[in-house]
């Protein structure tokens, strides 16, 4: 997984393409037994930054009896709040025939992980994990915190498959940026052959199609930044590369 990717300007354009990019490569493989739409879901967070300066102005003034300094009005850049439309896109697989909605595949955003719109996704996803619908939840940003799962573990980035038959077992897969996205299978109904995900080569063939090579400034840590060891091979990784 290339960190440099993860920059708050560069991963939208990232997770948009790589939804539609996977959806193009499921759909084939899925018909005529399945249609695999992208799905998209639209709500407005109030978004506020916290306060940015201070200015304190001092104004004195002088009586015929004696002099002294009257306390200032306090002064504070402040940013109002904005309404900010977000927009998340995900996958849907639905049996043909019927309709039916047999898998959703999330591949989570800045907004899923933190702040107001991590409580609206959360809920979401309760509702998702109530029903027989198959969930895969893909995690490839390091900022934010994990999703909940039973057991707290330590990673970089995960992959979470959880079976509507199974629930609540699931499978949970962890990497960090030395190792690519693990190869896993997208859950079917019962019976039917489950194509394999390579999501690691899908966004490497992403990253050369879209050109991120030319938006991504290497020479800089990247956002965020990543702990010291990871640093050391990021950098001796690109000294080869340059070589």
């Amino acid at each position: 997984m290339d960190p440099y990717l993860e920059r708050a300007d560069l991963w939208p354009d990232v997770h948009t393409s790589l939804i539609a990019a996977l959806r193009d490569v499921l759909a084939p493989k899925l018909a005529p037994r399945y249609t695999v739409h992208v799905e998209e879901r639209m709500y407005t967070l109030l978004r506020a930054a916290p306060l940015v300066g201070r200015a304190d102005v001092a104004v004195q003034l002088r009586e015929p009896a004696a002099e002294y300094v009257v306390p200032a009005a306090e002064v504070l850049e402040v940013d109002v709040p904005l309404e900010e439309e977000i927009v998340e896109r995900y996958l849907e697989v639905h049996e043909a025939r019927k309709g039916r909605l047999v898998t959703i595949v999330e591949i989570l955003s800045p907004a899923n992980k933190i702040g107001p719109g991590r409580r609206k996704y959360l809920r979401k996803r309760e509702r998702i994990l109530e029903t027989l619908t198959h969930f895969v939840e893909i995690d490839l940003l390091r900022a934010g915190a994990p999703m909940p799962v039973s057991r707290k573990v330590e990673s970089a980035y995960r992959l979470l498959i959880s079976r509507g038959e199974t629930r609540p077992r699931a499978r949970l897969y962890l990497f960090g940026v030395r190792q690519p996205i693990p190869t896993f299978p997208l859950p079917l109904l019962p019976g039917d052959d489950e194509p394999p995900v390579d999501l690691n080569d899908l966004l490497h063939s992403l990253y050369t199609r879209a050109r991120y090579d030319l938006r991504v400034d290497y020479t800089r840590p990247p956002d965020p930044p990543l702990s010291e060891a990871d640093a050391v091979w990021a950098r001796e990784r690109l000294a080869a590369l340059q070589a």
